[in-house]
Parts: structure tokens; C-alpha cells; sequence
């Protein structure tokens, strides 16, 4: 390790990165900015997993105070700039309005936005809330306001990164390969070739089996399996992601008296409750919406989606907006990979001289993947 972190800190090395969602292509970002060339390897053709089934939420306001608020926080500072270079992503800065319908909601949501923490919160009431987001034409009290959130494309992120990426030349997409083997000068595929780097960094997401486990063993990462899907166009601009109240049940945020109030004096209904749901509603570019989502922690999972979930969303959203949600057009599940360790916000581990693994940044993917990769490559010495 003294020898590559070493050479880091005076020239360029090369770097491979193995994985090509949204983790991985942000260390390849970081590593081509710091002047390193960098080959990425996927398994698939394009990636596939959780980097594009989820709703492309920088997601900064609901995180656990300390270094996962400071690590989100970071991590929405850099997705702008990267934004401002990167068209493609679609980054838009439309913050999130979590919507109360009754006095047990409001309390928690008064409780976030009078902590005096510094996240961005505002308590609207429902004429705020109305006119802040037209598209919210429901029966509710108000919302808490966080202007701190925002959005991307996850569908079509990381191919947009790839491509400005590779203007650099000194980047590399190689996908469509399994790695087999990892030796002392790189990585072996399923073809029998060898790619050449003086790092590797291990960014496969929920793949936790073959090189993977090989080389780290068991660590100290779960699989989170979720439900979501995706409408027709709105017909009209949802000028901010939605949440319902639930949500407040699932982020560390908002934790204490008000919560413990909302759950003891209005538990969830059966179908939210037995799939963990929360409604987080999302437009994207083309006016369609992501809705969603579920959790499942159990293995084996289930490996059909069940339409129970699908129909609690639609009552909930068509709820908020006061009229019918429009037809859904598409519905998947999907796996992340989630520390165990409630101190980390990734699990970061070295399991050879030259390879690195990182994984398990949960639902926090998306949103802390940039300010993550740059942890690496300041740990590392790039």
C-alpha cells in the first residue's frame, strides 16, 4: 500500500474500479479529477442495480445528525458542481416537502424544524405548502419544508458522468466482464484477460458473492430488497419531491418525543407496516413519477412484487395531489447493500496490498456516493 499511496501523492497510477453504478463511476470521477487514469469494469452491459432503481434523490434533510448529516450535507455541495458540468445527470435543486394530514404529523414536523439544526427545514402551513407546489391540491395541515434536497436522473447519471468522464483520456469503461481473479499487477475477467492497475477498488453494491467474498469474507453488510414504480406523465410540474409522514418513522432525523407520539397514538396501517413503507413521490424530467418505496430485510427474498404496496401508494399520493395518481406504467424491485455498523456511513475495507472494498452506503447511495468516493480518495492518498 505505502508504495501506490506514495506514488499517488506524486504522479499519476492507475486505477481500477470494478462496478459501474453510481459508487463506483463516482471514484472513477474523482480518481480522473486528482489526474489518475482509471479503467472501470462492469459485470453487466450497463449497470442494473440499485444506482438506477431508485428515486435520484439527494436526499440531505431526514439524515442522522453527525458525520451522516455532514457526509450528505458534502455530498449535495459536490452533485451541484458536478451538475453544473454534467447537464446530463439532470441535477435540479427542488428541495422536498414532507406533507402532514393530521395534529400527531405536525408535531414531529414542528419538532425538525425547531431543533435549530442547521438542515434547511421550514414549517409550511397548507396555503405555504399550496403555493409553494401547486400540484398539491389535497386535504393536509402543512409540510416541513427542506430546501436542502434535490434531484438526478438515476436512469441515465451514471452513462452522463461516463461520457465526461472519457474527454479526459485518461478513463475507461470496460463493461460486460466478470472479475475472476485479483492479482498483484490487477484484475483477471471471465475472458482471461488482465487489466493492469496499481489499486483496485471494489464498488459492487449488493453483489457480495464470488472475488467478492473470496477476498473480504463476511462483512458486516445486509441486503435491503424495495418495491417502486413508475407513472405517466403528471401533465403538469411537481415542483418538489413529496414525502408522506411515514417518512418520519424512517429517518434518523427526526427521532424523540414527537415520533414516539405519532407511532404509539397512530401506528402505521397493516399493509405499511408489514412492508416498512414510506410514500416519497419524485418527478422526473419527462413529467413521468417515481413512487415508492418498500423494505423487505429478510433473505431469501421475495421474487415477485406484490400489489398491495402499489395500491397504499396511489391512495396516499392521489391523497396529496386530490386526484387520481396517473396509471403506472412500470413496477420493480430492487437490492441495496446496507452497513450494519450504525457508526459508519459506508463499509470501507482493505482485503488485499492493492484492492480496496466499498459498499453498503444503504439508501444513502445515491445521495452520499460523490462525497463517499472523495473519503476514498482521501484515505487512500490519490
Amino acid at each position: 500500500m505505502e508504495r501506490w499511496c506514495a506514488q499517488a501523492s506524486v504522479c499519476g497510477v492507475r486505477i481500477l474500479i470494478i462496478g459501474g453504478g453510481v459508487l463506483g463511476t463516482q471514484h472513477a470521477w474523482q480518481a480522473v479529477e486528482r489526474g489518475h487514469d482509471v479503467v472501470q469494469i462492469e459485470r453487466e452491459p450497463e449497470a442494473r442495480g440499485a444506482s438506477v432503481r431508485n428515486f435520484g434523490l439527494v436526499w440531505v434533510g431526514g439524515r442522522a445528525s453527525g458525520p451522516e448529516l455532514e457526509t450528505a450535507a458534502r455530498a449535495r455541495v459536490l452533485w451541484e458542481r458536478i451538475g453544473e458540468r454534467v447537464e446530463g445527470i439532470g441535477f435540479r435543486p427542488n428541495g422536498s416537502l414532507t406533507v402532514v394530514r393530521t395534529e400527531a404529523e405536525l408535531a414531529v414536523a414542528r419538532a425538525a424544524a425547531d431543533t435549530g439544526e442547521d438542515r434547511g427545514f421550514k414549517l409550511l402551513d397548507a396555503a405555504e405548502t399550496r403555493a409553494l407546489n401547486p400540484a398539491l391540491r389535497g386535504e393536509f395541515l402543512g409540510a416541513l419544508w427542506c430546501d436542502r434536497d434535490a434531484a438526478v436522473e438515476p436512469r441515465v447519471a451514471q452513462p452522463a458522468l461516463r461520457a465526461e468522464l472519457a474527454k479526459s483520456g485518461r478513463y475507461t469503461w470496460v463493461p460486460g466482464r466478470e472479475i475472476r481473479d485479483l492479482t498483484d499487477r490487477g484484475v483477471v475477467d471471465d475472458t482471461g484477460e488482465t487489466h493492469e492497475g496499481d489499486v483496485v477498488v471494489l464498488c459492487t453494491g449488493a453483489w457480495t458473492g464470488g472475488l467478492v467474498k473470496e477476498l473480504a469474507g463476511t462483512t458486516p453488510v445486509r441486503r435491503v430488497r424495495l418495491q417502486m414504480a413508475q407513472t405517466e406523465p403528471l401533465g403538469e410540474t411537481l415542483t418538489t419531491t413529496v414525502a408522506d409522514a411515514d417518512s418520519f418513522r424512517y429517518y434518523p432525523a427526526y427521532r424523540g418525543e414527537a415520533l414516539d407520539g405519532l407511532n404509539a397514538g397512530q401506528p402505521q396501517g397493516e399493509v405499511a407496516a408489514a412492508a416498512k413503507m414510506q410514500l416519497l413521490m419524485v418527478q422526473r424530467l419527462d413529467g413521468s413519477l417515481t413512487i415508492g418505496d418498500t423494505h423487505e430485510y429478510d433473505e431469501p427474498f421475495s421474487f415477485d412484487t406484490t400489489e398491495a404496496p402499489y395500491d397504499h401508494l396511489a391512495e396516499v399520493a392521489g391523497a396529496l395531489l386530490g386526484r387520481p395518481l396517473p396509471r403506472i406504467t412500470r413496477r420493480w424491485a430492487g437490492v441495496y447493500a446496507q452497513t450494519t455498523d450504525t457508526s459508519r456511513i459506508v463499509h470501507r475495507a482493505r482485503v488485499a496490498d492493492n484492492a480496496w472494498l466499498v459498499t453498503g452506503p444503504g439508501g444513502r447511495g445515491m445521495t452520499c456516493s460523490p462525497a463517499i468516493a472523495e473519503d476514498t480518495a482521501e484515505e487512500l492518498s490519490w
